[in-house]
């Protein structure tokens, strides 16, 4: 699950369309009017969005509506953080080594 949302992350246009949407629900005609790209292209990026598990689509008739469910992001900031404290503490490690080692006097 965490490909499908770093992949859906990836691209700079979902992110966008998460930041609208985080705000109140738009419909995909709404959504699409920022962009220089066509119903269906605003639809494809909604769909990613929906397997990712950060964007809920409800259906009124015609008119499709989409929220920000924002509960995937936490599986996603868990697993940055991870990551931030492993690194944290292998560059915490590298600096108090290279602090204990003697320094070489240049000539």
């Amino acid at each position: 699950q965490l490909d499908v949302l770093f992949y859906a992350l990836s691209d700079a246009t979902r992110r966008q369309i998460l930041a609208l949407i985080a705000k109140r629900a738009h419909t995909i005609t709404e959504l699409a009017q920022p962009f220089k790209m066509s119903l269906a292209a605003v639809s494809k990026h909604i769909k990613i969005l929906e397997e990712a598990k950060l964007l809920i689509r409800k259906k009124q008739g015609r008119i499709h509506s989409c929220t920000l469910d924002a509960t995937q992001l936490k599986k996603a900031d868990a697993c940055i953080q991870f990551y931030t404290q492993f690194w944290t503490q292998q560059l915490d490690l590298l600096a108090d080594n290279l602090e204990e080692k003697p320094h070489a006097k240049h000539k």
